[in-house]
């Protein structure tokens, strides 16, 4: 019989184990996104965005035919990387574009979590072609938009099927701090799930509003 530990274990995602790679959440490709709502996308899209800005996980933030045909990225993401610039690309699978890879490798981690439109196309396409190169991938299924339902689900289930893990957007934020008596990152953790995290979120406002209440200790953790 193994033995328990009080560690976490190594398929979690922490802010120094994965990098994150966020793909064409432009205006055109959100137009004939049916899968969720738009609002909602882009609502967990910048939960994503700020809680990696927050924990400092390296990203890469890339576009496709920007100028000419798909239209600026979701200033919710871009807000939270100010100056950080997007990697435009031709090409509708990310993996096969030279740019992006460089920065993958300079970043140097196997762990990659991924979300961004469409999932059947520009999520697909980098997912399998890192699995097939060594890679962990992660992604985050509601941060993620396709045409129809369909298309988004068995987007989700050809990768799973390749090996990547899916997760949400409050997920990826709530893992990425993990402990509430990790005071250092409490508040910010907090306040993207209150303007982010939706009734969650709500439910955060009220109880700190009516009772002052908060979650775990005040002790300090590493």
């Amino acid at each position: 019989m193994p033995t328990a530990t009080p560690t976490p274990g190594r398929t979690l995602v922490d802010p120094r184990n994965h990098m994150l790679i966020m793909i064409d959440f432009q205006s055109q490709m959100s137009f004939a996104t049916k899968s969720i709502d738009a609002v909602a996308l882009r609502n967990n899209a910048a939960l994503v965005a700020h809680a990696a800005a927050g924990f400092q996980v390296p990203t890469i933030l890339t576009t496709v035919a920007e100028k000419s045909f798909s239209g600026p990225m979701f200033s919710e993401i871009t807000d939270a990387f100010p100056g950080q610039a997007l990697l435009d690309r031709t090409s509708m699978n990310t993996w096969e574009d030279a740019p992006v890879i460089a920065e993958v490798n300079r970043i140097g981690r196997d762990r990659v979590v991924l979300c961004g439109l469409w999932t059947s196309v520009c999520i697909v396409g980098p997912a399998l072609s890192a699995i097939d190169q060594g890679f962990e991938v992660h992604v985050i299924a509601d941060a993620c938009g396709d045409i129809s339902e369909e298309a988004h689900a068995r987007a989700m289930d050809r990768m799973v099927q390749a090996g990547a893990r899916p997760m949400t957007s409050l997920q990826y934020l709530l893992e990425l701090q993990r402990d509430w008596a990790r005071t250092g990152t409490y508040d910010m953790t907090t306040g993207i799930a209150k303007q982010f995290g939706g009734a969650y979120g709500l439910g955060i406002i009220y109880a700190k509003t009516m009772f002052g209440a908060a979650e775990g200790h005040a002790k300090s953790a590493a």
